[in-house]
């Protein structure tokens, strides 16, 4: 008898490449599924457990509520029994917008714009006074208080430094009943067709009252609608003005300024929100940065002329309106356009770039008259920013983009909020300051805080920091202390993304739910590996099944229960190899058991490459949280990059050293972080970039497509016989050409569901089964196999299919040397993982003919790659440093590091405890410094490798 409390139970799952397998999952434990890339993990774990979740959770829903939904297909599985609600913490993401922030995902932020709506001090813009507020009552014992046997005026400010003539507001201040008015700190009638200088600024108020303060009954009454009225002509803002005086004194229903009367609406949560009209920068609308139009890049080359294509976004001379007003504007100042650009006159300059209007006449030498013109010019630069920010099409944003740069938005500095939010404090810190802050600094000014706030504030405070510091407590458990709460979500990892996730869910305190993550340990240094595994146990320990797709080695000896997958990858895996206790694992001697072990290992270098001699030496870099670093690069070389998470490896990597090559090689336009100087870019001849993004964002793209190989496939089937006689091309072999793609999808094999409130779900095509193309182009075949069938081929097969084509054979047997072999030549890059794009790229780029002097950066290549694969993976590394290239890998794997010829290490901790060069060396250097995490480590595994190689021996 299955007991469905203590056990998950799988049976017959055939998703993807799985083998009918079944599994017993324990509930409430730790459980890691491990194996190779392309074992059949991500099938066990997300498309058939989290599938069939979420499937059975939207069955609970009403059938109204269904048929918005669309239906969710089963996952190819007999049963599944045993099964809690379902969350998956994936690495997508999490949000794209540009207003999604560190602090909004997790909610801290929001808990500290309600902490500022309620026990926040206001001060004053303009004095830095602290402001005051009063009541009606309040304001008239401080007026009786104040001004006892003393004459007064009682005055309504209508208007606060602002120009015009007012001829309809003293009309209007007449009709209300009023006679007096002061205007510039004179008291005067209010006359019949009064007006002021419209090109003057003015204050002016309304003389409400003018009273002697004495004492009795009368006086109260008579002052109370004084107040009140004041209060409504003024805005809730009154001031009074002792007879020979000339400075008022101001009182505010609202925050007021006591000095010069400026007043802040009382604080709301939304006040401190850059997301809402109440809150945000009216300047940068809440993003805290703006794009301006760079002069530079609208005249890159000054000694061309304007006919010459010298105006960047015009090109070269054409008939048009525009190079029509060009010539005006040229005889109005005298220049040619032919003429360089540093030789037009600078009035002419200021016009071509923002415009004006103008007519003049000029004598007409042929005629010998007068001749007039008009110019009546936009302007290049008012042009860029109009199309920018009104244009419908992408491609024309996308095309005034290009000559603009996104530079801190220079009215709130960055801080997206207006200059009122910012002016409120609690421990004389306002509420950007604290965004700016990272976690660990903000956990400790939270402790302090706490201490120094007193009575009613201390009160009203208390519950709002027990809610911060908890999830304060939660980021910091997942070692994502270096973060700031103003940091955008589009900036993070796939690894730092589920971290944040994991933290909000253990914030959360959900029971009895199952948990399934992927990979979670990505991006993280192995110093933080044990916060993440603690987090994950406390999930375990409050009543709730974790399930982990993981290949870390620490991770699989923490579990309870580990399932291996394998024996290898795509149709040669699918099957359970190994399951129970760590324990259990190592007697079954698979191939994650013998790394574990350590009967099979990634064997350190026996000699560190010298490199060639040279070097790029890149001086004074700043940006994020470096601090003025100085560091060179050794060419020739396997280079290693390591270093706490946020220590600031990317920032010196992928932020400064390769836009400063991709500008100086390809004229790229990312903007680097500051630097000062950088050396030595002419000993290497160009730079390429391996990173994790994407290689497309829908499921037309695939790894043929991206590596070019589809093109030689087309053209093959194109040359057979069939394919000839019927006058088919190419083109009738592209699945996004009309003509021999299926229609009903168009060529995608899937149609879209909307799901509205949920990811869209992909449904195969009912007309083609999924198969991309229509019945008269699949009866074409080469080798017996349609295109669809090639298509659906693993790349291990296709290298055989394909080994007598060579041009074909060459680009597919890159692939699978980078460790893809089990994916499939036309695999929807949606489903490929971050780390598996990764080497699609690195693929197409070994495909190419290397200059044996070429600049290769890769962050984290290891992300997804089981212990065989980062051996397959450093195989093919080491063969381009053999041939002369250079490779940086930005890495926190040691089975990676050991293998380095060269390790910058950076630290020493994250966020604004790292930015500097801690060690520098081959490996066996940086193992001997003590301040190093990443030495600690390193010496261990260096260690580890010397006693295997004796016992070898």
């Amino acid at each position: 008898m299955i007991n469905y409390e203590e056990n998950i139970e799988v049976r017959g799952a055939r998703v993807h490449n799985l083998k009918n397998i079944d599994v017993t999952i324990p509930r409430e434990k730790l459980v890691v599924i491990t194996g190779l890339s392309g074992s059949g993990k991500s099938s066990l774990a997300f498309d058939t457990i989290y599938a069939e979740g979420q499937r059975r959770y939207i069955e609970t829903f009403s059938a109204y509520a269904r048929q918005f939904l669309g239906g969710l297909e089963r996952p190819d599985v007999d049963k599944i029994d045993g099964l809690s609600p379902v969350i998956a913490i994936e690495q997508k993401t999490t949000s794209k917008s540009p207003r999604s922030t560190v602090g909004t995902i997790t909610e801290v932020y929001d808990f500290l714009r309600l902490l500022y709506a309620r026990a926040s001090d206001a001060y004053s813009y303009n004095t830095g006074e602290k402001m005051v507020s009063y009541n009606d009552e309040q304001i008239k014992n401080l007026i009786i208080e104040s001004y006892k046997g003393k004459k007064i005026n009682v005055l309504a400010p209508v208007i606060k430094s602002r120009k015009g003539h007012y001829r309809e507001l003293f009309e209007q201040i007449a009709k209300q009943g009023f006679v007096k008015v002061r205007v510039d700190g004179e008291i005067t009638d209010i006359v019949k067709g009064m007006k002021v200088d419209r090109y003057k600024t003015h204050d002016i108020e309304i003389v409400v009252d003018r009273l002697k303060i004495g004492e009795g009954e009368e006086l109260d009454q008579r002052l109370n609608e004084t107040i009140n009225t004041a209060m409504y002509s003024g805005n809730n803002v009154l001031m009074v003005l002792e007879e020979g005086e000339t400075i008022p004194r101001y009182f505010s229903r609202d925050l007021m300024c006591p000095s010069t009367g400026i007043s802040y609406p009382t604080p709301e949560p939304n006040t401190f929100s850059f997301n809402s009209p109440k809150g945000m920068c009216p300047h940068c609308n809440g993003l805290g940065h703006v794009h301006e139009v760079n002069e530079q890049k609208i005249f890159p080359n000054r000694k061309l002329s304007i006919k010459n294509g010298g105006i960047a976004p015009l090109g070269e001379y054409k008939k048009s309106w525009a190079f029509k007003q060009l010539e005006t504007i040229a005889q109005r100042y005298g220049f040619d356009l032919g003429s360089p650009i540093e030789k037009i006159p600078q009035e002419a300059m200021d016009v071509i770039l923002h415009g004006g209007k103008e007519s003049f006449s000029v004598d007409s030498k042929t005629l010998g008259v007068k001749r007039s013109y008009t110019i009546d010019y936009e302007g290049i630069s008012n042009f860029i920013k109009t199309q920018f920010e009104e244009a419908n099409a992408t491609s024309i944003r996308r095309w005034a983009k290009e000559y603009m740069d996104k530079i801190k938005c220079p009215s709130c500095n960055g801080s997206r909020l207006r200059k009122e939010s910012l002016y409120f404090k609690v421990a004389g810190k306002n509420i950007a300051e604290l965004a700016e802050m990272d976690i660990a600094e903000l956990a400790q000014f939270f402790e302090s805080l706490e201490n120094s706030l007193e009575g009613n504030q201390k009160k009203i405070a208390e519950e709002i920091l027990k809610e911060i510091k908890a999830r304060i407590g939660f980021l910091l458990d997942v070692g994502l202390d270096y973060l700031s709460l103003n940091r955008s979500s589009k900036s993070l990892s796939g690894g730092e993304a589920q971290r944040i996730r994991l933290a909000t869910q253990i914030g959360s305190q959900l029971v009895g739910v199952l948990y399934i993550l992927d990979e979670p340990s990505i991006g993280l240094h192995q110093r933080d590996n044990e916060r993440l595994i603690h987090s994950l146990a406390s999930l375990r320990d409050i009543g709730n099944s974790v399930i982990v797709v993981e290949h870390d080695r620490d991770m699989i000896e923490h579990a309870d229960h580990v399932i291996d997958i394998g024996p290898r990858a795509g149709r040669h895996g699918g099957e359970i190899i190994s399951e129970g206790p760590p324990s259990a694992l190592v007697k079954h001697h698979t191939l994650t058991a013998d790394y574990i072990t350590g009967e099979k290992e990634i064997p350190v270098p026996e000699n560190r490459r010298k490199g060639n001699g040279k070097k790029i030496v890149l001086s004074g870099c700043s940006g994020n949280n470096l601090k003025n670093v100085t560091v060179a690069f050794p060419l020739g070389k396997m280079i290693g990059v390591t270093g706490v998470s946020g220590s600031g490896k990317s920032t010196l990597v992928n932020e400064t050293l390769y836009p400063i090559m991709n500008a100086h090689y390809f004229n790229g336009v990312k903007k680097p972080m500051p630097y000062k100087k950088i050396s030595g870019l002419q000993h290497i001849d160009k730079v390429i970039d391996i990173n994790q993004s994407p290689i497309g964002r829908t499921p037309r793209s695939n790894p043929a497509t991206y590596t070019g190989v589809f093109s030689e496939i087309r053209a093959l089937f194109a040359k057979t016989t069939e394919a000839t006689i019927r006058g088919y091309k190419p083109g009738r072999f592209s699945f996004n050409v009309a003509g021999g793609r299926c229609e009903t999808c168009q060529g995608g094999g899937l149609k879209v569901i909307e799901m509205n409130f949920l990811p869209d779900v992909y449904v195969e095509c009912e007309t083609c089964n999924g198969k991309r193309f229509n019945r008269e182009t699949l009866e074409i075949r080469y080798k017996g196999k349609s295109i669809a069938d090639v298509l659906d081929m693993t790349i291990n097969e296709a290298v055989d299919f394909f080994e007598n084509v060579p041009k074909i054979h060459r680009k597919l047997k890159t692939i699978k040397d980078v460790g893809l072999g089990y994916i499939h030549l036309g695999q929807q890059s949606t489903t490929l993982s971050g780390g598996e794009a990764q080497r699609v790229k690195l693929a197409t780029e070994l495909s190419k003919r290397d200059t044996g002097n070429t600049f290769y950066i890769l962050d984290e290549p290891t992300t997804g790659l089981h212990f065989e694969d980062i051996r397959v993976l450093m195989e093919v590394l080491n063969r381009l440093v053999d041939k002369g290239n250079t490779v940086l890998v930005i890495e926190h794997n040691m089975d990676v590091i050991k293998m380095m010829d060269h390790i910058i290490d950076i630290g020493y901790e994250g966020g604004r405890g790292g930015g500097m060069i801690v060690a520098e060396g081959t490996p066996e250097e940086v193992a001997k410094d003590t301040k190093s995490y990443t030495a600690k480590f390193l010496k261990k595994e260096l260690e580890t490798s010397k006693t295997q190689v004796a016992k070898a021996v």
